[in-house]
């Protein structure tokens, strides 16, 4: 882990800031991005987030499908199931 030398309080609401540098670094730049947040021992751990087939956890060619994510791999393997 690399210290970064920012430290960051909690505001009153229980929020703080992201620092404009290390989302920048991590290519958190429109409103539309987002992180996930994990947890590791005593570690909080903020990750980009990127979605993710729900079933092999790939990113490639993903369609949506009532709110779930599913590749084009998997959703095709799916079809092959419910063949007569």
């Amino acid at each position: 882990m690399k210290a970064t030398g920012i430290v960051r309080k909690f505001d009153e609401n229980g929020r703080f800031v992201i620092p404009m540098e290390v989302r920048r670094h991590f290519g958190l730049t429109s409103v539309d991005d987002a992180v996930e947040v994990f947890t590791d021992g005593d570690c909080i751990v903020l990750k980009k987030y990127a979605p993710t087939c729900i079933f092999c956890d790939g990113s490639d060619e993903l369609v949506s499908y009532k709110d779930k994510r599913v590749c084009k791999k998997c959703f095709g393997k799916l079809g092959v199931l419910f063949e007569d």
